[in-house]
């Protein structure tokens, strides 16, 4: 059942959906403007949030074979320039430093807007022989890309991202694995952020610059807008020649290695924003809530009801629940507007009348829904009560999803569902011209990732008439 807007200090998401999650940002303390335009202060509160990403993250990448590392955040100009293709394609993102020292710089410094080229010299030391290989890396860092419009989380000039960046013997071995981290990336959707991502491969018109396939898991926002929510790509030879790595192959031959690379960010977290947040503010998934369960007292004055909210916070403690019991001398009421706001899943109500019939009131966060249960089994419903709230929130998403992915044959059509907002599934040629055309067509509509490459018979693009050869997912995109 749907809660009633009760908090007059966030602009409604049907009113103002820009306003909205700005609001949220700032009022769910996740972020400050920083005085740099376009960098943003990350707060305990949406760190924390990362953090569990990491934490899954790492334990996956882990078990498929990859470490951590970290490289420099500077890459000389001069390095930067030899792969022609990916620098065109980050060229107008990049923050050069050309003064050190109080001197100009002979080879201008970038600040690594993603680390291909890092990687690329890395290895070129690294590998000499087919044992050394595979080189599974990734690392945890800060990328910057001077953006012209910028938003929190979503779009900034710097933002937190993880980038595996890897190096096989083989085509087949490289292939696997940009196909075996999206697999990682999609689990962390469903698993930890309750979010269904649409997957699949790029256009050529959308792929990474330099890349040979890349793919992606694309996330549905509430305003009807998609969100490329991380991406893996198989980088072929490309990168390994220009910057001349190669290894002894087992025919005793020179060879040169696949590579591949691999990243999401911060980005995630607006997505958690926009696809369950409503008009109270946030809506957080239990697996990176930086606090579970809200213990809040009713007369917290009265020693029974601090003995049984202590008792019940040391218990949740010690079976791993992230639990907070709110002392602070603000009203309940007060208390329950502003854990409603920072998206607590679980909100327990400990007061006298309840206490002494021996029962406290949980709340859950995803749909206001209320039940009176005793203390003493509360411990042990915990756990099955936030899996219950995940699967939930990952079900609407779901729905939501659903509703809204619409089969179009035409332009008009097309055009018509982009402007209402959600996916449009549509046959076209490929081609990049014609991407550009449905763009320019549509006001920004473009193809989130390949549905598949299976047409109907007589299938031709809606824009140049040619036969049709694959069906894409498309929409308006932040």
């Amino acid at each position: 059942m749907a809660q009633q807007n009760k908090n007059d200090s966030i602009t409604s998401r049907d009113v103002d959906f820009a306003q909205w999650y700005t609001d949220v940002c700032r009022k769910a303390e996740l972020m400050d403007y920083s005085s740099v335009k376009g960098f943003i202060d990350y707060l305990p509160y949406s760190y924390a949030m990362w953090e569990e990403i990491q934490a899954y993250l790492n334990k996956r990448f882990k078990e498929h074979g990859a470490e951590n590392v970290y490289l420099p955040m500077i890459i000389p100009a001069s390095l930067f320039n030899k792969e022609k293709e990916h620098i065109e394609g980050f060229a107008p993102e990049t923050l050069v430093a050309t003064i050190g020292g109080g001197k100009e710089l002979e080879d201008p410094l970038i600040i690594r807007p993603t680390s291909e080229v890092l990687f690329s010299d890395m290895y070129k030391r690294l590998v000499s022989s087919y044992r050394d290989l595979p080189k599974m890396y990734n690392q945890w860092c800060s990328v910057v890309r001077w953006e012209k419009t910028t938003r929190p989380f979503l779009r900034g000039a710097e933002f937190l991202w993880q980038e595996g960046h890897c190096l096989f013997e083989t085509e087949e071995e490289a292939s696997k694995n940009a196909l075996d981290i999206l697999q990682v990336y999609n689990d962390l959707g469903k698993d930890v952020l309750a979010i269904p991502f649409l997957t699949g491969k790029k256009t050529e018109h959308e792929k990474f610059a330099g890349a040979v396939a890349t793919y992606t898991i694309e996330a549905l926002m509430h305003d009807g807008k998609a969100l490329q929510s991380g991406t893996t790509h198989y980088l072929g030879q490309g990168f390994a020649e220009a910057f001349g790595i190669s290894f002894q192959g087992r025919s005793q031959k020179l060879e040169t290695p696949h590579q591949t690379s691999w990243g999401v960010s911060t980005r995630l977290l607006g997505a958690v924003i926009m696809v369950h947040g409503d008009d109270n503010g946030l809506v957080l998934p239990p697996a990176i809530a930086p606090i579970q369960v809200v213990i809040v007292p009713i007369r917290g004055e009265k020693p029974e009801v601090q003995e049984a909210c202590k008792a019940m916070e040391a218990k949740l403690k010690s079976m791993g629940i992230r639990v907070l019991l709110d002392n602070t001398d603000r009203t309940p009421g007060w208390k329950f507007a502003q854990w409603e706001m920072k998206g607590v899943p679980l909100r327990i109500e400990v007061g006298p009348r309840d206490l002494a019939e021996g029962k406290a009131v949980l709340t859950k966060r995803v749909n206001g829904e209320k039940t009176t249960e005793r203390i003493e089994d509360i411990e042990a419903q915990i756990p099955g009560v936030l899996k219950q709230i995940h699967e939930a929130m990952y079900q609407k998403a779901l729905d939501s999803l659903n509703q809204r992915i619409v089969d179009v044959e035409n332009l008009d059509e097309l055009n018509a569902a982009l402007d209402k907002g959600g996916y449009a599934r549509m046959a076209f040629c490929g081609g990049m011209e014609c991407e550009d055309k449905i763009k320019e067509i549509t006001h920004g509509g473009t193809a989130r990732c390949i549905y598949s490459y299976e047409v109907k018979d007589g299938a031709v693009c809606p824009v140049c008439g040619k036969k049709a050869t694959m069906v894409a997912y498309f929409a308006k995109a932040y």
